[in-house]
């Protein structure tokens, strides 16, 4: 009988018994204790512990999900040679991917237990259940494989030793693909316990929630790249997320703490999260925007999109002072803002130093005075520090001017720290969880796939983009009177480009920009130079400093990098690895890469 190649997680050592030293031992073909799948699927408490190990397909807090981002128009890598090999059209055809194989890994470990399922004694109920998560997950990694290569091979069953079912099988079309996709994700959501295996397990709303993103993203896709069934899926989309939205019609309050929570066992608003436990499980997110080892910031045009707080844009709004400094650039804006950038600030510190003492100018403390309102100690209070705990002098602290303090510094002027804390101040061992699905995202879902079917109406804002707007302490946004936007693109319209402004603000750095933009087909945004704060030499920084503004001027918008080529439209899907085409000739490269 074979034995299981991967069992990371399955957690069934303590329910085996250890195999006897005995010569007669010697000659069994099943010692005692050894892992078959007839052993380990002997059980319902055995599928489920076999499933622990798919969990790990999530990504939760990794450098993977910020590093995504840079490939878009809202962020950029904090580093004076750091740029996107998308945007740059420096991608090459690589002989072998984890990208490509990583799902079909995946996929064969979960086969093995759809596999054994029929043959076990459990309960019919019980059946259903398990094959539900397994199709889950299946789902899953195929989602991935559709998103990035637009086909994928199909695998039914686990695939034995000498099996050329992945080596010479032929992919799937996009159709039949997510069809199946399609097929599974719904037989979960109507055969899964609505209650999964208890806290923070699949349950029905977590499929509802991956079918809603699933369906959305499909639909939007097959729309801007003109293939057929889009109103098919947008309409599973738009009704998988009512269901959602009625069973939870709410938000967490606190926007912040959706990201930097020591526990999400009791946020009403997450759906899954990815729990991390000191000496056990931590991740470095917090960490990175406290030291100078890696960093990422927000653009220009990411802060631009940020409203006023009465509903308005910058351009537009008589609230905005101006962005000359970055103290009037910050008033009164969404205050989703102060939580994904350090608003500005200045004090009075011998570095190095824990301590710190205000300025004589009452200016400086204005946002530490807001921030002590908005967040707690253990979050984003001002003076920022260090991983050490050091005060920083000030926001925003430029890596071209570091003023004697080499840690929090940003090149764009806009320092991304949104999953940043003061939890646990340990380097690199950082504990607060991570959403992987949260109802935030359901809103989004919702509204876009509405309006896509022609069916928004104010109700359905006021259910959505509303209450996302009011965390966010912005006036709500009126179908019938929305406010022009001269930055707009004139190609969409007026609603849907402030519900795609509403995704971006309120996802931002979660790893969904690239592939929004790819799905809605607009690249063409990130074919802009990416531009950073605006500054005056001799003022904000010394005229000796080594930041280059735009067209070399002594004041402007901060411009570390080029105008990028257009994107390529062969770019709209990932190229398959050379090696994948040389296995198997029924395998073609993705048009545009062959050339």
């Amino acid at each position: 009988m074979k034995i299981l190649k991967s069992l990371l997680y399955i957690g069934l050592a303590s329910s085996l018994t250890a195999a006897s030293s005995s010569c007669s031992n010697l000659l069994d073909l099943k010692p005692e204790g050894t892992l078959t799948e007839q052993t380990t699927f002997a059980n319902y408490d055995n599928f489920i512990a076999y499933a622990w190990q798919f969990y790990g397909i999530f990504p939760g807090y990794s450098n993977s999900v910020p590093n995504s981002e840079v490939n878009s128009d809202l962020f950029s890598l904090a580093n004076n040679n750091a740029t996107s090999d998308w945007l740059w059209n420096r991608i090459v055809i690589p002989g072998s991917s984890a990208e490509y194989t990583g799902p079909y890994n995946q996929i064969r470990s979960i086969n093995i237990l759809l596999d054994n399922i029929d043959g076990s004694n459990l309960k019919d109920a019980d059946k259903n259940h398990v094959r539900s998560i397994g199709y889950f997950f299946k789902a899953y990694n195929y989602m991935d494989l559709l998103n990035k290569y637009g086909s994928a091979i199909w695998v039914e069953r686990a695939i034995n030793d000498g099996d050329k079912e992945i080596l010479y099988g032929t992919p799937s079309s996009r159709d039949e693909l997510a069809t199946k996709i399609l097929d599974m994700l719904q037989f979960a959501e109507t055969n899964i316990k609505a209650a999964g295996d208890g806290k923070n397990t699949i349950n029905v709303h977590v499929v509802r929630a991956l079918l809603s993103r699933f369906a959305l993203r499909e639909g939007t896709w097959r729309k801007y790249h003109r293939l057929n069934d889009s109103e098919k899926y947008l309409r599973i989309s738009a009704d998988i997320a009512a269901k959602i939205i009625g069973n939870f019609p709410e938000l967490h309050p606190d926007y912040d703490e959706v990201f930097n929570s020591e526990s999400l066992a009791n946020n009403i608003e997450v759906l899954l999260y990815k729990q991390y436990e000191v000496n056990q499980i931590t991740h470095t997110l917090a960490s990175m925007a406290r030291n100078s080892s890696g960093r990422w910031d927000i653009t220009k045009a990411a802060a631009d999109l940020y409203l006023m707080k009465d509903g308005q844009t910058r351009w537009t709004s008589p609230l905005f002072a101006g962005d000359e400094t970055p103290f009037k650039e910050f008033r009164n804006r969404d205050i989703r803002l102060y939580y994904t950038v350090p608003p500005p600030y200045k004090v009075q510190v011998n570095h190095p130093s824990f301590n710190f003492t205000l300025t004589n100018d009452p200016a400086d403390r204005e946002y530490i005075d807001l921030m002590n309102t908005l967040s707690v100690a253990t979050r984003k209070t001002l003076p920022a520090v260090n991983w050490q705990g050091l005060v920083l002098r000030q926001e925003p602290h430029y890596a071209d001017y570091t003023n004697g303090q080499p840690f929090n510094v940003t090149f764009s002027g806009y320092r991304f720290y949104k999953f940043s804390n003061k939890i646990k101040m340990l380097q690199n061992e950082d504990i607060n969880d991570a959403p992987i699905f949260r109802t935030a995202e359901v809103f989004l879902n919702y509204a876009e796939a509405k309006f896509e079917l022609g069916e928004l109406t104010q109700a359905i804002l006021d259910q959505t983009i509303n209450k996302l707007r009011k965390r966010g302490q912005v006036a709500a946004l009126q179908l019938a009177a929305i406010p022009s936007d001269p930055k707009r693109d004139a190609t969409v319209a007026p609603a849907l480009w402030e519900i795609r402004r509403e995704r971006a603000i309120e996802l931002m750095g979660e790893g969904f920009r690239f592939d929004d933009l790819r799905r809605w087909k607009k690249m063409d945004y990130a074919a802009a130079r990416k531009l950073g704060r605006y500054i005056t030499k001799g003022v904000d920084v010394p005229e000796s400093a080594p930041i280059p503004v735009l067209n070399n001027a002594k004041a402007g918008y901060i411009a570390y990098e080029a105008v990028p080529p257009s994107f390529p439209s062969y770019y709209y899907l990932y190229p398959i690895p050379s090696a994948e085409l040389v296995l198997n000739p029924n395998i073609k490269q993705n048009p545009g890469w062959d050339k």
